[in-house]
């Protein structure tokens, strides 16, 4: 089933679990929820994170030096869904982590916690048989990357297997923030759409209302990481981690607010 987005354009928004601590995390996601958010991602700290930029690389380190694992993360998953129950929950992990807790334990807790679907990042549509497999068994949706040299072949198979949502990555490269939106992105989605009549989310480098209000043009949601993780760690770093649920939202406020603006 497609992961439903109550906004045009929708807006994903990725939190590093357990940074700056798993109780500002589900508070955070609440806050974003309220505001607009209509997907949270609960991103799991990892030790080499190849995929992302410094930004989520800090995250992610600050999480593991708290001690946050997956079994936290899936914790927080299921104070978040007993909160919002009606939003939309997906879990943003490297393969490595899901391995070492074991993929048919993962999947089952992870839907117990009440997450919708799981994007793996390292996780390639080709090598996801099993993977598949136990998703489906649980009614986990699994949300692949789709990159603009991603070969037809590719995009087909992807189209194939998803469901939630695909993701569309903006450019080549790791993830953070932008100063313009990648020509790439809005012909990537118009491949993806060949194949798959699921939702299409635009993420890396989406940082603020420009770029949202471009991907609406092209795509059905877009998705905010880095500049979200930021501003957590600049807030925290001078208020401390009670003042980052309120930032988050003036963030996604002022930014829903601009987009509309620059929507008319």
């Amino acid at each position: 089933m497609p992961i439903h987005f109550a906004h045009k354009p929708g807006l994903v928004v990725y939190l590093t679990a357990g940074d700056p601590s798993l109780e500002a995390t589900c508070a955070i996601a609440l806050a974003a929820i309220d505001v607009g958010a209509d997907v949270i991602e609960l991103g799991v700290p990892f030790s080499d994170p190849l995929g992302d930029g410094p930004i989520i690389q800090r995250a992610s380190e600050r999480a593991l030096a708290r001690g946050t694992r997956l079994r936290d993360v899936l914790a927080v998953a299921g104070e978040m869904r007993a909160a919002r129950p009606k939003a939309g929950l997906v879990i943003f992990s490297y393969w490595n982590p899901i391995l070492r807790y074991g993929l048919s334990r993962f999947a089952h807790d992870a839907a117990a916690a009440g997450a919708d679907g799981v994007l793996a990042i390292d996780m390639i549509v080709e090598e996801a048989g099993e993977y598949l497999q136990e998703l489906g068994r649980v009614g986990l949706a699994p949300i692949f990357l789709a990159a603009p040299t991603s070969p037809d072949e590719r995009l087909e198979a992807i189209a194939a297997h998803s469901r939630g949502f695909v993701y569309a990555i903006s450019r080549v490269g790791i993830t953070g923030k932008q100063q313009s939106l990648a020509a790439d992105a809005a012909a990537l989605v118009e491949r993806i759409r060949r194949w798959s009549k699921l939702p299409v989310a635009v993420g890396f480098g989406i940082s603020n209302a420009e770029h949202v209000a471009q991907v609406a043009q092209f795509a059905d949601a877009a998705v905010i990481g880095s500049a979200i993780v930021e501003l957590v760690e600049r807030v925290t770093s001078a208020e401390g981690p009670e003042a980052a649920p309120g930032a988050v939202d003036r963030f996604i406020k002022g930014l829903r607010l601009k987009e509309a603006a620059l929507a008319r």
